[in-house]
C-alpha cells in the first residue's frame, strides 16, 4: 500500500493538538514535499529523515513522497514529527506493518545515524494520549518525564531501530520509571523566623485561604525570609495540580525537571524584569514567570522598583486565573493561577517606622513612593502586613518559631473544611458560592459595613474582607464568621488607609 497513516501531536501552548501524518508514496520524480503549515524546523526533516533510515538500514524510495501534516492550518513547529515521517515512509513502502500504527503516538527527533533526540513538552503529549487510549513511543530522554503522567501508556526508545522491532513484534520496548524524586530541593522552614509574630500569622491565613499577600517594612526585617517559607506550609499538590504546573515548565525554554515534581513552584523575577518575562510572549508564545508560577507562588521584592507598565499585567491574571497572548497569526492561552506575595519598604529610604527614627521622609515623598502601586493593584491584594524592625534584645530573648510542619497542619485541615462547602479555597470564591460561604448575620453585617465606610474601601475590597474573614473562621474551626474575624480580616488592609491613620 502507498498511504500511510501515522499519529502524532503538535504544541500549541500548554494543549497538544491530534496531527496527522500521511504519507503516500507514487511514481514520479523523486523528491519529497511536506504540506500542512510546516515551519523551518519541520521543512528540514526531509533530509534528517532520509539519513536516519538510510543509516538505520532500510530504502528510502527513490519515488515521489507526499507528507501532509493534518489538520492543515494548524502550525507545526520542532523536530518532533521526523519520528512519525520516518514511520510513514516506512509503512507506505511495505517496510513496517500498517496495522499497529492505529494504536501508537509518535514524537521524537531523529539524528542522521537513527538516533532518537529528547523533545520539549511532553506532558501535553502525555495528557492527550492518555484520553485518546493510544500508546505514546518517545525518546529515552523524553519517555520518564512522560510517565509521571498516571494512567499514560507511554514506552522508550532510543533508536529508529528499536521502535521498528516493537511494531513489528520481533522486540518489546520498555516502559520507563518516573523519575526519582529522592533528591528535592529541601524548603526553608518557618521555624527559622524568630519574633514577627503578627506576619507569620497572616502567611498561615494567606496559605490557608491561597490569598495574595503583600508585606513591607525597613530592610532586614524577615520579609524576605517569610516568603520563601510560604511553600513549605501549603497543602501537597494533588496529581492534577501537579500536571498542570508540570506541562508548563515543560514547554518553557529550560523544561521541567523531574526533581521539582509535586513541589509547589517559588518564582522571584528580578524587579528589572519586563512585561513579556512576566506574562511570557515572543512570536512563539511562550509562558512567562507568572504562568512558571502555576499552582505555585510568585515573589515580587522591591515591589514599587517594578516598572508601573509590568505591573499593571498582573491585574487581569490575578482574577481570572490565566493569562491569553495574542499574536497576528498565533493565539496562546497560558494558566496562571499563582499566590502572589510581595515585599516593600514602607517609604524611599526604607525606615519609615524603624525604632531609631532614622527615616525623615515627608508625607508627600512616602505618598509618591506609595503611588508607583497603583489602587487597583493594591485592591487586588487581600493582605498588606506591616513587617516591624525588632529590637536586638527581643531577638536574642526569642525563642525558636513554630515548625512549618505544624502551622501546614492546620493549613491543610482548614483548606479541607473549604473544599468541603464551596469545592474551592476561599480565594476563588465567586457570586453566589461567596454569598453563601460567607453570609453574616444582621449585627456583624453592620459592623463591617460600618468599618468599610470608614476606610473608604470599594466592593472588591469588601469581598475580599469577606474571603479573608472566612479563612480566620476556617483556621479556628468555626462555622460562623464573627465579629472578631471581620475585626482581624479588617486590620490586613492597612495600605488601603490614608497616611496618619
Amino acid at each position: 500500500m502507498s498511504l500511510a497513516v501515522v499519529y502524532s501531536r503538535a504544541a500549541v501552548a500548554i494543549e497538544a493538538p491530534e496531527v496527522v501524518v500521511e504519507v503516500h508514496v507514487a511514481g514520479g520524480l523523486p523528491g519529497m514535499t511536506l504540506v500542512g503549515l510546516p515551519e523551518t524546523a519541520v521543512r528540514e526533516s526531509k533530509d534528517r529523515v532520509r539519513g536516519a533510515i538510510q543509516n538505520s538500514g532500510f530504502e528510502f524510495p527513490v519515488r515521489r513522497i507526499t507528507v501532509n501534516l493534518a489538520p492543515a492550518d494548524l502550525p507545526k513547529e520542532g523536530g518532533r514529527f521526523d519520528l512519525p515521517i520516518a514511520l510513514g515512509i516506512l509503512a507506505a513502502t511495505g517496510q513496517l506493518p500498517l496495522p499497529p500504527l492505529a494504536h501508537y503516538e509518535f514524537a521524537g527527533e531523529l539524528a542522521l545515524s537513527g538516533a532518537l533526540r529528547p523533545v520539549r513538552g511532553v506532558l501535553p503529549l502525555a495528557l492527550q494520549a492518555r484520553a485518546a487510549n493510544r500508546t505514546l513511543i518517545l525518546p529515552v530522554a523524553s519517555a520518564s518525564e512522560a510517565a509521571l503522567v498516571e494512567g499514560a501508556d507511554v514506552l522508550a526508545a532510543d533508536h529508529l531501530l528499536a521502535v521498528c522491532a516493537h511494531l513489528n513484534g520481533s522486540s518489546q520496548l520498555a516502559r520507563p520509571d518516573p523519575p526519582p524524586c529522592s533528591d528535592r530541593t529541601p524548603i526553608p522552614d518557618l521555624s527559622d523566623v524568630q519574633g514577627q509574630l503578627w506576619p507569620r500569622r497572616a502567611l498561615e491565613i494567606a496559605a490557608a485561604g491561597g490569598h495574595s499577600l503583600l508585606l513591607y517594612g525597613p530592610p532586614g526585617t524577615g520579609k524576605t525570609m517569610l516568603a520563601s517559607r510560604l511553600p513549605g506550609i501549603l497543602p501537597p499538590m494533588t496529581e492534577s495540580e501537579a500536571v498542570a504546573s508540570a506541562a508548563v515548565a515543560s514547554i518553557s525554554d529550560r523544561g521541567f525537571d523531574p526533581r521539582h515534581w509535586k513541589q509547589r513552584p517559588f518564582r522571584a523575577p528580578h524587579h528589572t524584569a519586563s512585561a513579556v518575562a512576566l506574562v511570557g510572549g515572543g512570536s512563539q508564545p511562550r509562558p512567562g514567570e507568572i504562568s512558571l508560577a502555576h499552582e505555585g507562588v510568585l515573589f515580587l521584592d522591591e515591589l514599587p522598583e517594578f516598572s508601573r507598565q509590568v505591573l499593571e499585567v498582573l491585574r487581569e491574571p490575578l482574577e481570572s486565573g490565566e493569562i491569553v497572548i495574542v499574536r497576528a497569526t498565533r493565539r496562546a492561552q497560558f494558566p496562571a493561577r499563582f499566590q502572589l506575595i510581595a515585599a516593600m519598604n514602607p517609604c524611599p529610604c526604607g525606615y519609615l517606622g524603624h525604632p531609631d527614627g532614622r527615616c525623615h521622609c515627608s508625607s508627600d515623598q512616602i505618598r509618591r513612593y506609595r503611588s508607583r502601586l497603583s489602587g487597583p493593584l493594591l485592591d487586588r491584594i487581600d493582605l498588606h502586613v506591616e513587617v516591624p524592625a525588632l529590637p536586638l534584645s527581643d531577638l536574642q530573648r526569642s525563642q525558636p518559631g513554630e515548625e512549618s510542619a505544624a502551622v501546614r497542619a492546620r493549613v491543610i485541615a482548614a483548606r479541607q473544611r473549604q473544599q468541603q462547602r464551596s469545592g474551592c479555597h476561599n480565594a476563588r470564591l465567586e457570586g453566589s458560592a461567596l454569598l453563601s460561604a460567607t453570609a453574616l448575620a444582621d449585627g456583624e453585617q453592620t459592623f463591617l459595613h460600618y468599618a468599610l465606610e470608614r476606610l473608604g474601601l470599594s466592593a472588591r475590597a469588601y469581598h475580599r474582607v469577606l474571603r479573608v474573614a472566612r479563612t480566620i473562621a476556617d483556621l479556628a474551626a468555626s462555622a460562623a464568621i464573627s465579629r472578631d474575624h471581620l475585626s482581624e480580616a479588617i486590620a490586613y488592609r492597612q495600605l488601603d488607609r490614608p497616611l496618619g491613620d
